[in-house]
């Protein structure tokens, strides 16, 4: 059973640090709304999940390292993400950069207590719903490669939503198809990428929802770029972002 004041560190990704701010305020929100007591690291950097994906794995266990130290201090507290993306590459890939090395110990009990958010809310303090959520719209959810492959998040998303006064779910076609992201791939990649973009729209098209909502931003500023270009009327939220609305 978690303490009757749970005490967090926050990681926030590149991705929310540089581009979407708002949405770890948003997490901060709600996770003090349910009662934890949060902490931030300024020093915190990257979980190196950029190099890692792009081969460079001794760079990548350069910035993994630094993030050991930054979250190794305090083993009684929860490290909690709004990004199943980094918590995958924390939860899984550290093993390949530390098992058998003098740091696999320190690797394991960092890994053990870090959460995405929607995960560390529904499994570990058994909530289901934030109070006062409000948000009036229809709404259909993606579910990320990492979330769904990496950490098996499904249902608990959906739960947290499916609390917010005045939204209603309605799931699209191949939710659990990737949006065509992938970091890199992206780059690499770009006329599969963006195709895989369209054919996810459109599919959230066809349900007649008002918002794609998921876990992950970088899924989400993917789409979203897809969605502005072709001037479609859909908007992108983090779930954060979502379960902070309306108090």
């Amino acid at each position: 059973m978690p303490p009757a004041s749970p005490q967090v560190d926050i990681f926030i990704p590149c991705f929310v640090d540089q581009l979407y701010p708002q949405t770890a305020m948003n997490m901060v929100k709600v996770l003090e709304k349910v009662g934890c007591q949060v902490s931030y690291n300024a020093a915190q950097t990257c979980c190196g999940q950029p190099a890692y994906n792009a081969g460079y794995k001794a760079q990548s266990r350069a910035v993994a390292d630094k993030f050991l130290e930054d979250f190794q201090g305090h083993p009684k507290r929860y490290v909690v993400s709004p990004s199943a993306s980094c918590v995958g590459m924390v939860r899984n890939s550290y093993r390949d950069l530390f098992n058998g090395t003098p740091e696999e110990k320190a690797c394991q009990a960092v890994q053990t207590r870090t959460y995405e958010l929607t995960e560390f809310l529904v499994d570990v303090l058994g909530i289901t719903a934030i109070p006062g959520a409000q948000l009036a719209g229809k709404y259909t959810y993606h579910d990320s490669c990492s979330a769904l492959r990496e950490c098996g998040i499904r249902q608990g998303p959906r739960q947290l939503l499916d609390g917010v006064a005045g939204l209603t779910r309605l799931e699209m076609a191949e939710t659990s198809t990737c949006c065509g992201f992938g970091g890199t791939f992206a780059v690499k990649f770009e006329a599969i990428s963006v195709a895989m973009a369209q054919q996810k729209v459109e599919h959230a098209l066809d349900t007649g929802a008002d918002f794609i909502i998921s876990t992950d931003v970088s899924c989400l500023m993917h789409l979203e770029a897809y969605i502005k270009k072709e001037k479609l009327p859909l908007r992108c939220l983090h779930i954060a972002d979502v379960l902070a609305s309306g108090w």
